[in-house]
């Protein structure tokens, strides 16, 4: 179990850099080790620069998965840290600098992790954008609403049509990134919190729809974790006490969840999951 973690207060600009936090999160770059669970595996990881989804294609890589991954142009540095992680385990990165609001970059990367790693076999939807602070729904401008439900719904729906077709080949699998605001939403997270509950119900009904077709469809959701995302969208009193009302009393790491994606991921061990929304929240119920 990690040792508790103080968090100083800080903030950052969206959509934050890894190298600027304090601490600096733990993607398991010391500590997760490879089974060879998703050997000779192709993954397509959306936001795969930092935080969680960093930690997902380092676990993806050391278990023989080669991946590409999605980021924005500006996260360049964190992206170039993530491919070393995936090379130095001995497989292939494709970098993806695209932004996902539009459907043409969606569509964009799927079709260029098939043309040159040579297919795919798990999609994770994994990018995601919330700005918490404190504004009721009058303060909530066209901008902020429009990035919101598209870099978390339009985006998951656009990929996740342009994928199919390549992963009912394998078959492969989906897996979402949901959230504990799916059930316990903050009422500064307010349309945040709507298209993780969204996200859930995607799931299920996906889980329903590609089953005939050997697709498995999960979700994992996370509690707070420190990720980038924390000190570019949080207050910076509210860092302090970050992840302390949940049971076991502190946040959890990137490397805490990346292993819920290999379980999901896993051809053997998850064979017979599909619909379900895996907690990763440091004891929150997500039922």
């Amino acid at each position: 179990m990690p040792d508790e973690v103080q968090f100083p207060a800080q903030q950052q600009q969206p959509p934050g850099s890894t190298a600027e936090m304090t601490p600096v999160p733990d993607h398991g770059e010391d500590s997760y080790v490879g089974h060879g669970r998703l050997e000779g595996q192709i993954a397509l990881i959306t936001g795969g620069d930092s935080g969680i989804g960093r930690a997902v294609a380092l676990a993806y890589a050391r278990e023989g998965a080669d991946v590409a991954f999605t980021y924005l142009p500006e996260e360049q540095d964190d992206a170039d840290v993530t491919t070393a992680l995936v090379q130095d385990a001995g497989r292939t990165a494709l970098q993806l600098a695209l932004d996902l609001r539009e459907r043409a970059a969606c569509d964009e990367a799927v079709e260029r992790t098939v043309g040159e790693l040579g297919g795919l076999d798990v999609l994770v939807n994994n990018a995601g954008y919330q700005m918490a602070r404190d504004h009721t729904i009058e303060d909530y401008d066209d901008e902020r609403i429009d990035r919101t439900f598209k870099t978390n719904l339009y985006a998951l729906m656009w990929l996740t049509r342009a994928a199919v077709p390549h992963l009912r080949k394998g078959p492969g699998c989906i897996i979402n990134n949901a959230s504990i605001q799916a059930y316990e939403p903050s009422a500064s997270l307010l349309d945040y919190a709507a298209t993780k509950a969204a996200i859930n119900n995607l799931t299920v009904n996906l889980a329903a729809q590609l089953g005939s077709d050997g697709v498995r469809v999960n979700a994992v959701a996370p509690g707070p974790i420190w990720t980038p995302l924390q000190p570019a969208t949080q207050e910076p009193e509210k860092i302090e006490q970050f992840g302390a009302d949940t049971p076991l009393g502190r946040a959890g790491q990137p490397s805490e969840v990346a292993p819920a994606f290999v379980f999901l991921a896993s051809r053997s061990d998850a064979s017979y999951v599909s619909g379900t929304v895996l907690g990763v929240t440091g004891g929150k119920p997500v039922f």
